[in-house]
């Protein structure tokens, strides 16, 4: 931050803090700015596809083996039955995550899909349940019900959950382009390259002539800035002609 202006004169506080709102204001238009949000929300939503996936991927592969047991019942190790008891749920889970992986695409253009594909996918979060959780239940162990519960009603409550993710983190970044382009000061700021302070406070010094009266109606006037801002501008304008009002 400079502490002297173009004609090396020692700014004064109020010319200092001026400058800070200025630079502050410049920080905050970028932070705000919509394609800058955009970015942030796709770099949290890469975030939590990841950890979702990766639990979804986790919780699938421990049912596996409770559902090769409920599968193979008393089958010899390595006969035919026991080996294609291995197959029964990667079938169910790799529909299941093909039907989750098109929701991550629908959900990202907010495209409803019809009723089929959330009978498919209940349908095959029910499965991964009982055939989970069979063996427990005829067994009467509730260490072995709570053990074999849990993982399948984790998938299938981060099933739910991350369609909903997808769709609300779409809608955060509708809604920052929504106020790009909405009504209202602070989306006229926004739409196209947004207005800086710096920016509103040399159209006022254009503006501005030794007849004029520096006041904040007369900024908003020259300027079109909102209620809020005009006032910094009307104080930073009076600042640099020496109070000249």
């Amino acid at each position: 931050m400079s502490t002297r202006d173009a004609r090396h004169v020692p700014l004064t506080s109020a010319q200092r803090l001026a400058q800070d709102a200025a630079e502050a204001a410049e920080v905050r238009a970028y932070l705000t700015h919509p394609d800058v949000v955009a970015l942030r929300i796709e770099r949290v939503r890469s975030q939590v596809d990841w950890m979702c996936w990766t639990g979804i991927g986790l919780g699938l592969a421990f049912t596996m083996t409770n559902v090769q047991v409920f599968a193979s019942a008393d089958s010899p190790v390595w006969s035919l039955a026991w080996l294609a008891a291995w197959v029964l749920d990667p079938t169910v889970s790799l529909i299941l995550i093909a039907i989750l992986r098109a929701e991550q695409v629908t959900a990202r253009y907010r495209v409803r899909t019809g009723p089929w594909v959330r009978r498919a996918k209940w349908l095959t979060l029910t499965a991964t349940y009982v055939m989970n959780t069979w063996t427990s239940y005829a067994a009467g162990s509730p260490s072995a019900i709570v053990l074999h519960l849990v993982p399948p009603l984790v998938v299938f409550v981060a099933a739910e959950a991350i369609t909903d993710l997808r769709d609300k983190l779409s809608e955060a970044v509708a809604v920052a382009h929504a106020e790009a382009g909405g009504r209202g000061p602070r989306g006229a700021e926004l739409a196209g390259r947004r207005k800086l302070f710096a920016d509103y406070l040399g159209e006022a010094r254009e503006a501005w002539s030794s007849e004029v009266v520096i006041s904040a109606s007369w900024v908003r006037e020259v300027t079109g800035c909102s209620r809020g801002l005009a006032p910094r501008v009307a104080r930073a304008l009076a600042d640099e002609v020496g109070g000249r009002r």
